[in-house]
């Protein structure tokens, strides 16, 4: 089988790669993806893009690529598209024109419960099968037979998960992927280690970045013990403060208790104010919304990012009642999805 896929996030990648251990030899990948995963069209590093100005200088580049993509799917005989919202849904429409009977799977669908409502009938109208890692947002789709829950990544991706909790004199620290994140948060976690003495502190860097950006972006972390491994670092840590993002529900799931912080340029996140009505920016905080509990950990944002804010988080949360959290959280996501979703693809 000839499987065209279209996978831009370095986290979609992740998933695939996991995806396509359960996948038979025979399956052969084309399109989009990591070099380490084939013979992909382009290196996703010259996909990667930052922020609105950086998208309209490449904005012709893309209408190439979508070009190509469908015309590479001539002769695939399956489509795959992960994540990236912004790029895959105008494929999927192309791709539909195009060829009204090929077979389009969706996976880590785009966050339409969260706010742009109106991608749910461009995905049903597009697309064959859905995909969803979330439990919840079939809730939204009308067409029951195209949309189905199959689990989450994470639970594929998490070897390990904690059975007890351990004081290991361990903290964890991670600030995020981008550089208005890092830069945001590093000075503040630089203060509150001094009013947590005598510990580990384990900053989690992502692997993608050499020393020389690690130098310019994070200034001096002498006072820190580097890592590259997010997972087996939250594994160790008995305690973390975690940028929002995926880490949350990574630390979540794996049972670390842990403090969101978050700060945002302040025009983005007016406007994130504006398009997006959740009462939690955390994941972990909103499948628990759903389940009609109380949250699972503290969410600091904004100007409530301090020191003091953040430290007294770390002394007060109940830490027994976060860890038996963190097993209702495992049991509500059920299982990996990277099997499930493989067999959607096989047949």
């Amino acid at each position: 089988m000839k499987l065209l896929v279209c996978a831009m996030e370095a986290s979609s990648n992740i998933h695939l790669k996991e995806l396509k251990k359960h996948l038979p030899n025979s399956v052969e990948l084309y399109g989009v993806f990591d070099k380490e995963l084939g013979n992909p069209l382009y290196d996703l590093t010259s996909l990667a893009i930052m922020g609105i100005v950086d998208a309209l200088k490449k904005i012709r580049f893309f209408f190439k690529l979508r070009d190509e993509l469908v015309q590479l799917a001539k002769d695939c005989d399956k489509v795959l598209l992960m994540d990236s919202s912004g790029f895959n849904l105008p494929l999927a429409k192309k791709l539909r024109e195009t060829y009204p009977n090929k077979e389009i799977i969706y996976y880590i669908l785009p966050q339409a419960w969260a706010w742009k409502k109106g991608r749910v009938k461009k995905l049903e109208a597009y697309c064959s099968k859905l995909c969803s890692i979330i439990p919840f947002e079939s809730e939204m789709y009308s067409d029951k037979n195209k949309i189905s829950y199959v689990g989450h990544p994470l639970l594929d991706e998490i070897t390990v998960f904690k059975d007890e909790i351990k004081q290991t004199n361990k903290i964890a620290f991670m600030p995020g992927s981008r550089k208005t994140e890092i830069t945001n948060l590093m000075p503040i976690f630089k203060e509150l280690i001094k009013k947590i003495p005598n510990k580990e502190y384990i900053l989690i860097i992502p692997a993608k970045f050499d020393n020389e950006y690690i130098n310019k972006i994070y200034g001096d972390i002498s006072d820190f013990t580097i890592s590259r491994n997010a997972h087996k670092s939250l594994t160790e840590a008995e305690y973390a403060f975690v940028c929002s993002g995926t880490a949350t529900l990574e630390a979540a799931l794996i049972g670390t208790p842990f403090t969101l912080s978050y700060i945002a340029k302040k025009i983005d996140f007016f406007i994130g104010n504006l398009f997006v009505k959740l009462n939690y920016v955390g994941l972990a905080n909103i499948f628990f919304e759903k389940m009609g509990r109380e949250s699972l950990h503290s969410e600091f944002l904004q100007e409530n990012v301090t020191v003091e804010n953040l430290f007294n988080d770390y002394i007060n949360l109940d830490k027994k009642l976060f860890f038996e959290n963190s097993k209702i959280l495992r049991d509500y996501l059920q299982n990996g999805s990277s099997q499930n979703v493989a067999q959607i693809i096989i047949n």
